[in-house]
């Protein structure tokens, strides 16, 4: 499995903005997910959404982020509107069979490279 993540870039606060992840390989039945990471802070989850979509979200984007998923087009999305400065993080798309915390980054087998997310006040 080999995902590609794309969409990020400069925006002001208050902006929206949506993040594709295009994923190769049978990952039908894979939970996919995204976790964010700013500088000096530790990788944490943002959401996670199960093949029958089932979505699971960090309580900090909760309400402002959307997660939606095409089985057919192996593509996993995650909207994200009312974004805050506090959001900017290097934003990654993960795999995971869905056996063990969808939280955890220890939870996912496959990695896409980051794709970075600037939130000007």
């Amino acid at each position: 499995v080999q995902l590609q993540a794309s969409g990020g870039g400069l925006v002001q606060a208050g902006d929206s903005l949506r993040l594709s992840c295009a994923a190769s390989g049978r990952t039908f039945s894979y939970v996919l997910g995204w976790f964010r990471q700013a500088p000096g802070r530790e990788r944490e989850f943002v959401a996670a959404i199960r093949w029958n979509g089932r979505t699971y979200y960090a309580d900090s984007v909760q309400g402002r982020f959307t997660i939606s998923r095409n089985n057919a087009k192996n593509t996993v999305y995650l909207q994200m509107n009312s974004l805050k400065p506090e959001d900017t993080a290097v934003y990654y798309c993960a795999a995971s069979s869905g056996l063990a915390d969808l939280a955890l980054s220890d939870a996912y087998d496959y990695w896409g490279q980051g794709t970075q997310v600037t939130v000007s006040s």
